[in-house]
């Protein structure tokens, strides 16, 4: 077991001289606007896929990379793998600088997204087969296998092949293959992702009970936030090569350091409304949708600190933090529910107020009839806002102004 260290980390992938021309257009267009950057950066030495990748892993701490395609987190594994060249920056695995280590001595196991399993070896055979390239004795990876697959619950399946397997069992194989070299860091690169939904949160599971019977060092990339969010200790949210946050999964939830962030963390995606804050007589409330909502003490804390004037914000709420109001209640909007959907044990209201969309999430079905007589077939709504779970962002920068 070991911690994980990357220091100023970046990672350029060089690029023709057309693809620096367009470069050169685009920064021309772009000057001064860093928010509109390309997805990959283009810069005189390259194609951008990490820039200054700060990040310290504990040992046996389970670190999460997550964000939408093309934002370098499987690049950022490759580079703690050694399967990419770093083109500036250290990484360290426990005390060593390992920039220059080839793979196989950063003493480092990868889980792929495709398995990559050898099709003509059983999966005893797989889950060997790194160790007997290591001439362990062969008395020792037979238990070292065989302890693996308990762990696993796949010690009926060590006779098959992977034509013979399921996508889960053939990820379960391996994982068991990354599990009997007993490395000091397991590197996973978004491994459920090829699963069908029900497959994959049962190998959630399984990733989680894993994690408690090994207790080692994970770094583990995903796009799919739930996964993110259930097995992390920490995430790391990425946009275009940069961190954009990082923190314990209920930091980044509720305490989003940027528009980004909020936005893609949480399900449904977090309500963004155009919104003015407002100082006055020392005090601070936002107007949005028509109506003047008071901020808690927390922020009015904060804002007063920073000796913030009045300006426009964009005003973030979660579905989840919308409440239901009754008609003439303070601070109750109306609004036309243009689409409701049933998942079962709650609702998900999306909401038209003049032009305005929101989405509600609704704990039960059975909860709308206080509010609405008619809620099997529901037209108008009437909300409103939890002051205690509003957050409010720059619209230029996209910064959250009280948590910054």
């Amino acid at each position: 077991m070991a911690s994980v260290t990357l220091k100023g980390v970046k990672k350029v992938y060089p690029c023709d001289s057309v693809q620096k021309k367009a470069a050169k257009k685009g920064q021309a267009e772009k000057a001064g606007d860093q928010e509109n950057r390309p997805n990959l950066q283009i810069t005189e030495q390259g194609v951008v896929a990490v820039q200054d990748f700060d990040l310290e892993v504990e040992d046996k701490e389970f670190v999460v990379l997550v964000g939408p395609s093309g934002c370098g987190k499987s690049t950022t594994l490759r580079m703690i793998a050694g399967l990419e060249e770093i083109t500036d920056g250290e990484i360290y695995i426990g005390d060593k600088l390992v920039n220059d280590a080839a793979p196989k001595d950063r003493d480092i196991a990868m889980v792929f997204q495709n398995y990559a399993l050898y099709p003509h070896m059983t999966a005893y055979e797989n889950m060997a087969f790194g160790l007997k390239l290591r001439k362990v004795k062969k008395e020792v990876i037979h238990e070292k296998v065989l302890q693996a697959a308990e762990i696993l619950s796949i010690t009926e399946l060590l006779e098959r092949k992977p034509k013979a397997l399921s996508g889960g069992q053939r990820q379960r194989i391996a994982i068991g293959r990354a599990i009997v070299r007993e490395p000091k860091v397991f590197l996973m690169d978004e491994p459920l992702s090829n699963l069908d939904a029900k497959l994959r949160n049962q190998m959630r599971a399984e990733l989680i009970k894993l994690r408690q019977r090994i207790d080692t060092t994970f770094i583990y990339v995903t796009h799919d936030q739930t996964e993110a969010m259930t097995l992390g200790d920490r995430i790391v949210v990425m946009k275009d090569g940069f961190v954009q946050q990082i923190g314990t999964p209920q930091q980044v939830f509720n305490h989003p350091a940027n528009l980004f962030v909020a936005c893609f963390i949480g399900t449904p995606q977090m309500n963004c409304f155009q919104a003015k804050l407002v100082e006055k007589d020392g005090g601070y409330a936002v107007e949005a949708l028509g109506d003047v909502f008071e901020l808690e003490q927390r922020e009015q804390r904060i804002l007063r600190e920073k000796k913030q004037a009045s300006c426009d914000v964009v005003l973030g709420v979660r579905p989840e933090h919308i409440a239901l109001a009754k008609p003439g209640a303070k601070n109750s909007i109306k609004g036309r529910v243009e689409l409701s959907e049933l998942m079962g044990s709650e609702m998900h209201l999306h909401v038209d107020v003049e032009g305005t969309s929101a989405v509600l999430r609704v704990a039960t079905p059975e909860s709308l009839e206080e509010y609405c007589p008619d809620a099997a077939h529901i037209k108008e709504i009437n909300f409103t806002f939890i002051p205690a779970r509003m957050h409010l962002f720059d619209p230029a920068s996209g910064m959250n102004i009280v948590e910054v």
